[in-house]
């Protein structure tokens, strides 16, 4: 009867689990497939015997290359188990999601991951998270650095019914180079001064007579600076912690303002830097 003995695989990709194992046999061949052999002696049931003992030779080996598959695999895709630990997913470019469950309102809160290096590229130093509340129709779209706005656009989230919403994490370095790793939105300068500077990252456009209304509020010790901006229809909320000023944009076509102006409000006001 011929053996099989499994001796072990040599390579694994990430992108698509490739096996290349090995396997040692004793058995005839014919047009480079390997068969079991079987020769009939002077027993009357001996080839019938031997063909069952090759079935479970057979089966045997399948359970054998089965078992070795299902360990490989899963010590390199970080399956759990005994004796083997799970893989952390270590920085990642592009999304990592960061939404909760939907409360009772349907509403669901983003806060963005520790590992997530969005779509700045290879450089920046760990970003402190922010947070903040969307309908449960917004979903996250991707970023990339050929994005309008360049490297210093962190996020982006749309809803084809509500309106969409964008994050700009930008270096304080550079509008001031005494700002340190410690900067707040008041170092920076006051409100008028914050959206003359700065509305335009936002709208593409200088914001003189375009601000409705500026106010600030303070959460947990951290200022913020809120705008409403039209024409467009835009409200920006601004701040800055570690080395970095925050802007949080959402926006909205026409009808979609119209309709949904206090969702849309209240998601501006949800922004927070944890």
């Amino acid at each position: 009867m011929g053996t099989t003995l499994f001796s072990g695989c040599r390579s694994f990709s990430w992108q698509q689990l490739s096996l290349s194992c090995s396997f040692a046999h004793s058995s005839s061949s014919e047009n480079g497939i390997s068969r079991p052999k079987a020769v009939p002696t002077s027993r009357g049931n001996g080839l019938v015997d031997k063909e069952k003992d090759n079935s479970l030779g057979i089966s045997s080996r399948r359970s054998l290359l089965i078992t070795g598959i299902s360990v490989a695999s899963s010590s390199v895709l970080g399956f759990p188990g005994e004796g083997m630990a799970v893989v952390k997913q270590g920085l990642l470019a592009g999304r990592i999601p960061g939404l909760s469950e939907p409360d009772e309102q349907g509403w669901r809160t983003y806060q963005r991951p520790d590992d997530k290096s969005g779509g700045h590229g290879v450089g920046w130093s760990p970003i402190i998270p922010y947070s903040f509340s969307v309908p449960q129709d917004f979903e996250e779209v991707p970023v990339s650095i050929a994005d309008l706005g360049g490297t210093e656009i962190d996020l982006r989230f749309a809803s084809s019914k509500e309106g969409r919403l964008f994050v700009i994490v930008a270096p304080v370095l550079r509008f001031a180079d005494n700002l340190g790793d410690d900067a707040t939105i008041q170092k920076i300068g006051p409100p008028e001064k914050v959206i003359s500077a700065f509305g335009p990252e936002v709208i593409g456009e200088n914001v003189e007579g375009k601000v409705l209304s500026m106010n600030t509020v303070e959460h947990d010790g951290r200022m913020y600076y809120q705008y409403e901006l039209e024409p467009p229809h835009v409200l920006i909320t601004a701040t800055a912690a570690g080395n970095r000023l925050y802007l949080f944009s959402v926006t909205g076509s026409g009808l979609q303002w119209k309709r949904h102006y206090q969702d849309l409000k209240r998601i501006s006001e949800s922004f927070r830097v944890v």
